[in-house]
């Protein structure tokens, strides 16, 4: 997808209010040809992308064969680094529809997610694993049972609109944005108020599957991957390789580290089958459909005037995996919050447990949730999940917007070129990681 506009992408809440009502007023005033001029100078438009696809969207999603879209406005929703395995675009529509006996005008904005068709590393990745397939049952099926348990004022995602299985298969859903919610940044740690609201949605967010799960035991079977699985392609292990193999030769470097270097270097070709045997379905666990890629870059918050989040929510679900909650706790921990759950880590999980149980009781679930020493316990079976993540993801995700990679520079450099590697904030943070790994065996596996 290719942009002629690059518009400010504002990560303050303030200033992007600001920015986004000033754009909105300004396409206020405009005639629909100057709507359109400024359409084309904004993105240039897939052949698919037209009036006659986005009309049928918006009769079959509202159950309105009234509706007639007049004009749409299209724009890149991300920017690179947020979201590797689709195109994301926002469109702007104006449309009228009948009223009793009179139409009336409506403008309305939905996002668009694409699946890759340029024949690429990352089309064949997406592919071959199912990202699409999984997000579209998500988001068609699972999480719309999920959000008539909890009911709206705790919804968990956004609602699916509009599914078209072609070429491109394209997932069109509701714009979160004009309801308030914004991405953090996520080029540093959520702070503790941004945790506890991730928490607890979390924790509602797998009561709910464990309702729906007693209620359709079917469920558990349509989501078995994740991110770490033995059918995936050799481009999904090949990226944690050659990330472990960098930070081993990084922290190589390090003063007194090098027997840390060495232990992780040797274990490096294995890195993936850790990650497999880690994250792996155990009927012995407490288990619930996890979201998979539960980290600030796939999460949502709404703020008050002084910019205090006050709601969250969640998107991008494809790679949720029947298994234990674990993953997503450690996973979330190791990726967004590395550097609070130092001092904080009792108080979020007390949150996360709390919200579940409460939930759960909620909804009449007959599974009895997990105690705090059954959580902490298998936190610590499972650690070398976010050993992994914490050593592979977090370097990743905390590249500055000028660095980000899409997902193809990514699979096709052929070796790991992360800068974070060697920045201050990774160094002092793996530097007091690694012994906890080394003391708690992880680097001998």
């Amino acid at each position: 997808m290719k942009q002629k506009v690059h518009i400010i992408n504002d990560r303050l809440p303030r200033s992007r209010f600001f920015i986004q009502n000033l754009f909105y007023l300004l396409k206020q005033f405009v005639t629909t040809n100057t709507l359109i001029s400024i359409a084309e100078m904004a993105l240039e438009t897939p052949e698919w992308l037209n009036l006659g696809f986005v009309n049928k969207a918006l009769q079959q999603s509202e159950n309105d064969s009234s509706i007639q879209v007049s004009s749409i406005f299209s724009e890149s929703a991300t920017t690179k680094g947020d979201n590797y395995v689709s195109d994301v675009i926002r469109i702007t529509v104006e449309f009228s529809r009948d009223q009793g006996d009179h139409r009336i005008t409506e403008k309305k904005s939905i996002i668009a997610k694409v699946s890759p068709t340029d024949g690429g590393s990352r089309q064949k990745l997406v592919e071959d694993v199912g990202y699409f397939n999984f997000e579209i049952s998500m988001m068609s099926n699972t999480l719309n049972k999920m959000n008539e348990l909890l009911g709206p004022k705790h919804r968990v995602s956004g609602k699916s609109l509009y599914i078209h299985k072609g070429n491109p298969t394209v997932l069109v859903m509701e714009d979160l944005t004009p309801l308030g919610f914004h991405k953090a940044d996520r080029s540093s740690s959520l702070d503790l108020a941004h945790c506890t609201l991730a928490l607890q949605g979390l924790a509602r967010f797998h009561a709910a599957t464990v309702a729906l799960c007693e209620k359709e035991p079917k469920q558990k079977e349509m989501y078995t991957k994740g991110v770490f699985h033995e059918e995936h392609p050799l481009e999904m292990k090949s990226y944690f390789i050659t990330g472990t193999k960098a930070l081993a030769n990084e922290c190589a470097n390090w003063s007194g580290f090098k027997k840390y270097a060495e232990k992780i270097a040797k274990f490096s070709d294995r890195i993936y089958e850790i990650g497999i045997d880690a994250s792996k379905f155990s009927e012995d666990d407490f288990n619930v459909i996890t979201h998979g890629d539960f980290s600030v870059n796939n999460m949502l918050f709404k703020y008050d005037n002084d910019g205090k989040p006050i709601e969250h929510i969640c998107i991008d679900f494809q790679l949720c995996s029947y298994t234990s909650p674990a993953i997503d706790l450690l996973y979330f921990f190791n990726t967004s919050a590395p550097d609070v759950i130092e001092s904080k880590q009792n108080i979020l999980l007390n949150e996360y447990l709390e919200t579940l149980s409460a939930t759960m009781n909620q909804l009449g679930c007959k599974t009895r949730p997990p105690t705090m020493e059954e959580l902490k316990a298998v936190l610590k079976r499972r650690a070398s999940y976010g050993m992994i993540t914490s050593f592979t993801v977090l370097p990743l995700l905390r590249l500055r917007m000028t660095e980000s990679k899409d997902l193809d520079e990514i699979l096709n450099t052929g070796a790991y070129n992360n800068s974070n590697l060697k920045s201050e904030f990774f160094k002092t943070l793996m530097m007091k990681q690694i012994p906890v790994y080394d003391e708690w065996g992880l680097l001998d596996l």
